[in-house]
């Protein structure tokens, strides 16, 4: 964990309300980080449902395995998440501390294991040893408590240099009902379904197979469209659980993601997930600038993501960046290499709002040093235009700096 705050963090931390049904706790259990929290429980209420979805990295860890296979049931009493060690490429005994947390952590809520999720993050292809959790989650299991979200984010982080929280709330039929998480990542982030770990809870009564819809759909333009250096991590996994208490305030249970009762709170769980893939993208190890990439005019939608990941995730591009240089040279040589539809005599670039390339030249007015102090900006916006159809995609990614290097060469010293 890096001890310097990302310059684009955020500056103002929402305040994050108790949501009926859930309990958190924090500890040590010295699972490779010294002197810090590195173990968080998450309790919910019995009727608690969920939904998830997780990397398509074939090398998954034994979390995400586990997750998986107990997603089917739709219920959830406990998530136990860690830091410092992924559990990944950890072979049988990866699968066997997972059986042995599920069922510490099972016998301290009172539980079957079933009902007890797991995210692991850290170094990949260590042994976890889960008798660590022995003890520790008891304890927290009795001392469980509503409301620490910044603790919570806090101890699942790892190169992250601020912890990531956010909420929202809408009404419900007549009930108010609150939505809120936190996501932990920096690094080896891409797309490819979750990017890193993330864990949403609300109060609403939704039925598993309605959030799993929401989800689904969620994820597409939030965690999906945000890479920091194209590596899918073994890990990625982004749970969502709904507690129900809600319903005892008049909210309607809610069994299909399409029912129209749902459109607020649909709005609402993807603007959580939305910002809370943006933090992710403002702390990527070692940023100093927020790139967004919107690439218009193309022959679709997919094909306009592909173009928009292609430029994100082109170390030339990045570095310019990073040097505060347009060098819309780079861009157009990211654009042709992503193997979409595109007319290098139909392209026009824009940095900032400057248009810089037109008609597949550089534009007659472009003015070197209006650019240059465009790209001292923290947040770099870059547009690019194809002029071949309607099809429209925006994705959010870092600048690669000498930092990210030093961060990744050392991470295992």
């Amino acid at each position: 964990m890096s001890s310097a705050i990302s310059p684009l963090a955020p500056k103002d931390v929402p305040d994050m309300p108790v949501i009926a049904g859930l309990k958190l706790a924090t500890a040590e259990a010295g699972i490779r980080y010294k002197g810090r929290t590195d173990v968080l429980l998450a309790v919910m209420d019995r009727g608690t449902t969920v939904a998830g979805v997780f990397t398509r990295s074939k090398c998954p860890s034994a979390p995400v395995e586990w997750c998986r296979a107990k997603l089917a049931r739709g219920a959830a009493r406990a998530l136990v998440v860690n830091s410092g060690n992924a559990n990944a490429f950890t072979g049988k005994t990866g699968r066997q501390a997972t059986a042995l947390t599920a069922a510490i952590a099972a016998k301290a809520v009172g539980c079957s294991p079933n009902d007890v999720f797991l995210a692991s993050t850290g170094v990949i292809g260590e042994p976890l040893d889960a008798t660590k959790f022995d003890g520790v989650l008891g304890h927290l299991a009795e001392t469980a408590a509503p409301g620490d979200w910044l603790g919570a984010a806090k101890a699942i982080m790892t190169t992250d240099t601020f912890p990531k929280v956010a909420t929202a709330a809408v009404k419900l039929g007549k009930a108010k009902v609150t939505i809120s998480g936190m996501a932990k990542g920096a690094g080896m982030i891409a797309p490819d379904m979750a990017t890193m770990l993330a864990f949403v809870f609300t109060d609403a009564p939704i039925t598993a197979a309605a959030l799993q819809s929401l989800l689904k759909n969620g994820v597409e333009d939030t965690f999906n469209a945000v890479t920091i250096d194209g590596d899918t991590s073994t890990s990625d996994t982004l749970l969502a659980f709904a507690t129900g208490a809600a319903a005892a305030h008049g909210a309607p249970r809610i069994s299909r993601a399409s029912d129209p009762r749902l459109k607020a709170f649909t709005n609402a769980f993807r603007s959580v997930l939305a910002n809370l893939a943006e933090q992710v993208a403002r702390d990527g190890e070692g940023a100093r600038k927020l790139v967004e990439i919107t690439v218009e005019g193309a022959v679709s939608k997919p094909s306009a993501r592909k173009i928009a990941m292609s430029v994100a995730n082109s170390p030339l591009v990045k570095t310019a960046i990073a040097g505060e240089d347009a060098n819309w040279g780079r861009v157009v040589m990211a654009v042709g290499k992503a193997g979409e539809p595109a007319n290098r005599d139909k392209l026009s670039i824009f940095f900032n709002g400057i248009r810089v390339a037109k008609s597949g030249a550089r534009d007659p007015a472009y003015d070197e040093a209006q650019v240059s102090e465009a790209m001292k900006q923290p947040r770099i916006a870059i547009k690019i235009g194809l002029g071949l159809g309607k099809g429209r995609d925006r994705v959010l990614t870092c600048d690669l700096t000498k930092e990210y290097v030093a961060i990744n060469g050392d991470y295992r010293s």
